[in-house]
């Protein structure tokens, strides 16, 4: 069995590095939405960053998400090893999943590389990985089932349906559980021919 790591991540700022990641959860399902695990965490900085003053400020205008984002934060390595072996202990093939892709990736990816021995997608010499390819943008595969291009399209226009009429709050927790129900509703649309 197979299975997909849907996640969400928040962040102090738009770069790894500079600024830090700072909580992020995911939802471990099948295809047909069976969960199978959770995970979240919150972290503390990366040392020598600093909060990004508009993302901070973005941050006051989205109730108690600031608050979600940082209290109890525990230590980055102890936060990634615990994610590792989650991960490993759902005992199936697992491949990433966030909306999109291209951003909570190339987070989750510096996070890993930089605190464990892997990375999202690994190249051909690494045997020992976590994830099955290079993972799933919820994002383009959402687009593609409403008929739209890409490059039209916004979270915004995912229906609150498809994600299980679970409100996209900014807390990691909410929204990864938005897109596993997003997932869900792609491949079931897509199995079925529901196409635009």
């Amino acid at each position: 069995m197979s299975s997909y790591v849907v996640t969400d991540i928040e962040t102090d700022g738009p770069w790894p590095g500079a600024h830090s990641m700072r909580s992020f959860a995911s939802v471990a399902v099948t295809a047909d939405g069976e969960e199978l695990g959770v995970f979240e965490a919150v972290l503390e900085p990366l040392p020598g960053s600093q909060p990004d003053p508009d993302t901070y400020a973005w941050f006051q205008d989205q109730e108690g998400a600031w608050a979600a984002t940082t209290e109890g934060a525990r230590p980055i390595p102890a936060v990634m090893d615990a994610y590792v072996r989650w991960v490993q202990d759902l005992g199936v093939s697992a491949t990433f999943a966030a909306c999109p892709l291209s951003f909570d990736g190339s987070w989750i990816d510096y996070y890993l590389r930089r605190f464990t021995r892997y990375g999202l997608a690994q190249g051909p010499a690494e045997r020992d990985r976590l994830f099955v390819g290079p993972g799933l943008c919820l994002a383009s595969y959402t687009a593609a089932a409403l008929g739209k291009p890409f490059h039209d399209f916004s979270p915004a226009d995912i229906p609150i349906k498809w994600l299980g009429d679970v409100p996209h709050t900014h807390h990691a927790i909410d929204d990864a559980r938005g897109y596993a129900n997003l997932l869900r509703e792609l491949h079931q649309r897509i199995s079925q021919g529901h196409l635009p």
